[in-house]
């Protein structure tokens, strides 16, 4: 559901509105039409920015500059704000040595990169008869990563594959 749009001039409903100027002046209860010509007076809007209360409260305001600010602060608080990804990881019981150290180096890099990394065991065939593989595997790779992050959701198992998430350790 999007956010309510702010009434401005004519769209304002109220017999009678509560004014503040431009500068934080309180103006008083007024018609809606005294209201509009003040505003008109001194070349801006009238907003409505209390309008469930009585009598509702108006603004006089330049309202396209406090649309702009209002999506400038959107933005801005949107750049803030941090954004973590869940990197996957995925290998085998039978993952060779090397490999292993690929997948370790490429985990270690998400982490650094301040991203969560979602570490996944398959199993093919029989071998999910033998799920300690995958556990030793999973205890190793929390193991070698050590300090750069910590294990977030343990080790489990979920049909064929198995699953761990490591988190980077904040700093």
């Amino acid at each position: 559901m999007a956010k309510e749009e702010a009434r401005v001039n004519r769209a304002i409903r109220a017999k009678e509105v509560r004014v503040v100027d431009n500068e934080g002046e309180m103006l008083g209860v007024m018609s809606v039409s005294e209201a509009l010509q003040a505003a008109g007076d001194r070349g801006l809007d009238l907003v409505e920015v209390s309008p469930n209360s009585t009598p509702p409260v108006c603004r006089i305001m330049d309202y396209g500059k406090y649309k702009y600010q209002a999506s400038k602060r959107a933005a801005e608080a949107k750049k803030k704000s941090a954004r973590v990804d869940i990197k996957e990881v995925k290998m085998r019981p039978k993952t060779e040595e090397h490999d292993f150290q690929v997948k370790l180096k490429n985990a270690l890099r998400f982490l650094e990169g301040g991203n969560k990394v979602k570490v996944t065991v398959m199993f093919r065939g029989r071998e999910v008869t033998h799920p300690e593989f995958g556990f030793e595997l999973m205890k190793r790779v929390a193991e070698e990563i050590g300090d750069a992050g910590q294990v977030e959701m343990a080790p489990r198992m979920a049909g064929r594959f198995m699953t761990m998430v490591i988190a980077p350790k904040k700093k």
